[in-house]
């Protein structure tokens, strides 16, 4: 039989958080700390979900891998190479294909649940 995995943050069953930060060279406006708490790897290591927040900032993003996201608080702004925006808020599901490039900017604290499929291995 298998378990269910439930997403928490905080509690005895919630993963270790990964506290992250861009590059400084890299960091477009805003501080952008990011948190992310994997609850679960597959997919011969391939597949990733769990929960995911950052603070206000703008970074640039280039996406690799492919990732659905569902905002569970928060505002941001996704624009791609080409100027096109989205603003995504509380509520708001979401893809990012592979292949998109552009900017990431959190204007109000984001968490997301997340699940991201990255390429086959070579």
């Amino acid at each position: 039989m298998t378990d269910l995995i439930v997403m928490k943050t905080s509690g005895r069953k919630a993963p270790k958080v990964d506290v992250g930060a861009p590059d400084p060279a890299k960091l477009i406006k805003g501080k952008y700390k990011t948190k992310t708490w994997n609850h679960f790897v597959g997919e011969d290591d391939r597949l990733f979900c769990g929960i995911w927040e950052s603070t206000p900032g703008k970074v640039p993003v280039d996406y690799v891998e492919w990732e659905f996201c569902h905002f569970i608080e928060g505002e941001a702004i996704l624009t791609n190479d080409k100027g096109k925006k989205w603003k995504l808020k509380k509520g708001d599901g979401f893809i990012i294909p592979a292949g998109f490039k552009g900017t990431w900017e959190t204007v109000k604290k984001v968490r997301k649940h997340y699940v991201i499929l990255t390429p086959n291995k070579a």
